[in-house]
């Protein structure tokens, strides 16, 4: 008798099992990296302890966590929804960049409008970036088949010089030893929810997600994403015009994240700095593949992030390595990833029995 162990696609994968499996690899994240800390010499159950009441339930740490998740947020819708069609759109970190940038020429030589219609007519103006410089990437791809792997990661490279250019020569703030913009107008910022010290930028990231989600279960476009990212023979048979859908969904996908330039330029950081992006939209890849191209589990995810993220500052008071929260956030992934695996697929041990 021989034992053979094989692998089995699951059939379907409950909203049970994905929750508890996805809980079980993240502690076992954590227990793997309280051994990491604990052989350079340092109490993992003291730094986690302090991640967690410093970051996670502080009102200041919960304030920082909410508004460093912005950018991180929008990156995140902008890369889950190419991925929901099967296309690779890399280049959030550079649509970002783009998008702080056009808005940057509206605040810093447009008219002077603020109130309402000015902080629209800002956040059209990063969301128009964003889509400008993915559809750099879309054309090429919808019409002649290149790689927006490549295309899109490429362009990434170009914006952040463009960017490091203006903030450190022609819109750079004088007297300033670093890059960055004058500060925006009060009348163009986004306000704070109450005394909270939470950008309202909150509020558009809920909005976006659900727009985004209702979308997806209810329009015909929707609909027609599923399709194509199902069998690109089936929805060409059933006359869907793949072209039309690439580009919209690369052009709406780098206006998201041009809107993540917007959130942060307008109701953060107040200016336009040479380190913005900081790899928001490379972030924002993990964000979308660990939310399962979820828009409402992008939200949640892309806030536990912004929290491993700050958790850095909080641990070097403990003499811990920063370095230790981003190889927390690291062993998230991967072990969060390798659940993903044993919630797709099943290992079978099947016995065969030799005459």
């Amino acid at each position: 008798m021989k034992n053979k162990i094989r692998l089995e696609k699951r059939e379907n994968v409950g909203m049970l099992r994905i929750v508890l499996t996805s809980i079980l690899f993240t502690i076992l994240a954590f227990a793997f990296c309280g051994i990491i800390i604990a052989s350079v010499g340092f109490n993992p159950l003291q730094v986690y302890s302090k991640m967690l009441t410093k970051v996670f339930l502080s009102g200041k740490g919960i304030r920082k966590m909410i508004n460093a998740s912005l950018p991180l947020m929008f990156c995140g819708l902008g890369v889950a929804l190419t991925f929901k069609m099967n296309l690779n759109n890399i280049g959030a970190e550079g649509q970002y960049a783009m998008g702080a940038i056009f808005g940057g020429v509206f605040v810093l030589f447009g008219p002077k409008v603020e109130g309402i219609a000015g902080s629209i007519i800002l956040a059209v103006c990063c969301f128009l970036g964003g889509a400008f410089w993915a559809l750099l990437a879309a054309i090429p791809k919808a019409y002649w088949d290149v790689n927006e792997s490549i295309t899109t990661l490429m362009l990434n490279y170009i914006a952040l010089i463009i960017l490091s250019y203006l903030v450190l020569g022609p819109w750079k703030m004088p007297g300033q030893n670093v890059g960055q913009t004058k500060r925006i107008p009060s009348g163009l910022e986004i306000p704070e929810l109450g005394e909270s010290g939470i950008s309202a930028g909150i509020i558009l990231g809920l909005i976006v997600a659900v727009l985004i989600f209702l979308a997806y279960k209810y329009t015909t476009d929707g609909y027609q994403l599923s399709v194509i990212r199902s069998s690109m023979n089936s929805a060409r048979y059933a006359g869907i015009n793949i072209k039309k859908n690439i580009i919209l969904a690369l052009v709406i996908s780098g206006g998201l994240a041009g809107l993540a330039g917007y959130v942060q330029y307008a109701g953060v950081t107040h200016r336009i700095i040479e380190q913005m992006p900081n790899n928001a939209g490379y972030t924002g890849i993990v964000i979308a593949y660990l939310s399962r191209l979820n828009p409402l589990v992008v939200v949640i995810v892309s806030i536990l992030f912004a929290g491993l993220q700050n958790s850095s500052a909080t641990v070097q008071v403990l003499g811990v390595p920063a370095q230790i929260a981003t190889m927390i956030q690291g062993a998230v992934m991967i072990f969060v990833i390798a659940g993903d695996f044993f919630q797709r697929y099943k290992i079978v041990r099947n016995q065969e029995v030799k005459a």
